[in-house]
């Protein structure tokens, strides 16, 4: 139960999570109204193209868990692709943000293309790299430390592309998107390379499978399904990720088009971040006080209440940044609250089936994420051009309600689905710290 961490360890990996969300908040936040609005695309092929891509990018997930569960270096199993695929992810996320002098359905190739290979790419990076949470200490406060300063950086990272992606364009670009948003990409590109570096030199891997195990993949997925807390947090996965998609698509709409406020959707943003940042600091703490599940219903409850309320406040932005307030707050625990809990899945499973499959169990988790992000991000297109939307234009009433819609009564009700997933996850602290202390046990007798 001991293996604490160095500060200087925790911060040093955990800046590769700036790398990662850097990346994953220009999908969320600007890939849509890039596509729509700057690379030309109509609404309803960029719905599709996200759900045929982010869904066989998802099934690619457990498939690279297995790989880095088998993979054997000097470095360990996890740690060398934060090294190895460093500078392809960097080079990934400019192209994707580049617009070919091409007609229609020459750019329809080029994005389908370039957004499959960012996928891939960040796929070979993130499995791994979310991995080591569950290797680089068998502690359990540890994990839950861990996670909760990665997701600082996360966080750090969403308020870089929501507060500075707007200025950057029109900076750069001097009226140009398409100029604004390469040069934009580029420098963030050049960013994730070096950290992702760092990330690489600064952690160690310390937690290693039964060296008597044999492999068994059969084995390790038809243990994974008997696993009733993983199958939990993976369905709690899928609705946040669905919830979270539609309203960081349908964000810039909101304040272009229902607000007509556009040059307001940055501070919104970065406010709402902050708050999840500030809601991040007390984790560790409530979950020990109230019991990981216990906090993570209640948030769940607090952000389904305030996305709710959205619908109500109107255009009344007093209310509206007091509800996003709330729901950012209530946020901020729940992502390291999951990775932690999967990595107590993790230990849960080597406990009851004598295996581990630590590259599994978290791959199958991103798997889900992911699924979700495809679901959300496509319903948000499909309902944009199912109500009628138009690139550029004054758009009518429908259309303006199913943007409302989008950013307010269906995250509600999807996060009102994760709590009652939540009600049925079988491992309290007591419980976890029981199994982490038999498993340290236990691996003191092959070290």
């Amino acid at each position: 139960m001991h293996q604490y961490l160095s500060l200087r360890e925790k911060i040093g990996f955990s800046i590769g999570e700036y790398s990662a969300s850097v990346v994953w908040g220009s999908l969320m936040f600007f890939l849509p109204v890039f596509y729509t609005d700057t690379f030309g695309l109509s609404a309803a092929t960029v719905g599709t193209m996200f759900l045929i891509v982010r869904l066989f990018d998802s099934v690619n997930d457990p498939v690279m868990g297995t790989i880095a569960d088998h993979t054997h270096t000097r470095w360990g199993k996890f740690r060398p692709y934060l090294l190895w695929f460093a500078i392809p992810y960097g080079l990934a996320a400019i192209l994707m943000f580049s617009v070919p002098d091409l007609h229609y359905q020459g750019k329809i190739i080029y994005a389908y293309v370039t957004y499959t290979l960012m996928m891939i790419i960040y796929t070979a990076i993130m499995i791994p790299y979310n991995s080591m949470v569950g290797v680089m200490s068998p502690n359990p406060d540890e994990r839950t430390s861990l996670s909760s300063l990665k997701f600082v950086f996360a966080y750090a990272a969403s308020m870089s592309v929501q507060g500075l992606v707007i200025p950057m364009v029109e900076w750069l670009g001097k009226g140009d998107d398409i100029l604004g948003y390469r040069y934009t990409m580029t420098l963030f590109g050049v960013v994730c390379i070096v950290f992702f570096i760092i990330a690489f030199l600064s952690s160690k891997e310390r937690v290693y499978p039964d060296p008597a195990q044999k492999t068994d993949i059969k084995q390790d997925y038809k243990n994974l399904f008997q696993n009733k807390a993983w199958v939990v947090l993976i369905l709690v996965s899928l609705g946040i990720l669905i919830y979270v998609a539609i309203r960081s698509a349908v964000i810039m709409y909101y304040f272009q088009y229902y607000l007509n406020y556009k040059e307001g959707a940055g501070i919104f943003m970065v406010v709402g971040t902050i708050c999840v940042l500030l809601g991040v600091f007390p984790t560790k703490y409530l979950s020990r006080q109230m019991g990981k599940r216990n906090l993570f219903i209640t948030c769940m409850v607090l952000i389904s209440i305030s996305s709710a309320l959205f619908f109500w406040a109107g255009k009344n932005m007093f209310w509206l940044y007091v509800f996003q307030i709330i729901f950012s707050l209530a946020s901020g625990p729940t992502m390291p609250l999951l990775w932690s809990m999967l990595a107590d899945a993790a230990d849960y499973g080597e406990w009851k089936y004598g295996r581990r499959s630590t590259g599994l169990v978290y791959s199958a988790a991103t798997f889900a994420q992911k699924a979700g992000f495809s679901i959300g991000g496509a319903l948000t297109m499909w309902m944009l051009s199912g109500f009628g939307y138009v690139a550029n234009a004054v758009q009518s009433e429908d259309t303006l309600l199913g943007i409302k819609l989008s950013m307010s009564i269906l995250p509600a009700v999807i996060a009102a689905l994760t709590i009652v997933a939540l009600l049925y996850y079988n491992l309290d602290q007591k419980n976890v710290e029981k199994i982490a202390i038999s498993l340290e046990e236990k691996r003191n007798l092959y070290r």
